[in-house]
């Protein structure tokens, strides 16, 4: 194959998949709350990647592949409600209390799903910022699973589970 038919197949390639890109736009979400605890304390409560049990929605965390809060462990979420998210942890980092992860699999409306969960010194104690972008799942979605029913999804997760963090370490 020479050049131009590369390129003239790297166009065309390119014009067929745009407008499902774009049909599908890339969405963010990011939640985040002060917590009136040391950041120390609060980062060890969400650090291990093998353990969800802060969230109020999560029955249980298993790690499936890999070291706990090693790049490249796969965990198992099960949710209270039966449903199982697998999620893959992308980076762990101690020195700014951050973790990204993405999700392999998941019955949620979403695709290409990457977050971030970080602890930084805030006023009074901690601020905890939970974040990602992602896709909605489908080109052609049921009801509630448009793009806002898909960024209300994930803030309701991330809502819940701060609010949830919050009232954990402040009682203690």
């Amino acid at each position: 194959m020479n050049k131009k038919s590369a390129l003239l197949i790297a166009t065309l390639a390119l014009a067929v998949s745009a407008p499902v890109l774009a049909a599908r736009p890339e969405l963010k979400v990011k939640e985040q709350i002060d917590i009136a605890a040391p950041p120390a304390k609060v980062w060890e409560a969400i650090r291990n990647f093998d353990n969800l049990g802060w969230h109020p929605a999560v029955a249980s965390t298993a790690l499936d592949k890999g070291s706990n809060n090693k790049k490249g462990a796969v965990r198992t979420v099960t949710i209270k409600d039966g449903a199982k998210i697998i999620e893959e942890l992308v980076s762990h980092r101690d020195s700014t209390r951050s973790l990204t992860y993405r999700i392999v699999e998941s019955p949620l409306p979403v695709s290409d799903y990457v977050s971030k969960l970080s602890v930084k010194a805030g006023k009074g104690g901690s601020h905890v910022e939970w974040s990602s972008t992602f896709r909605r799942k489908d080109e052609k979605p049921a009801d509630g699973a448009d793009d806002a029913g898909a960024k209300k999804a994930i803030s309701g997760i991330y809502t819940s589970g701060l609010d949830a963090l919050k009232k954990q370490l402040e009682a203690k």
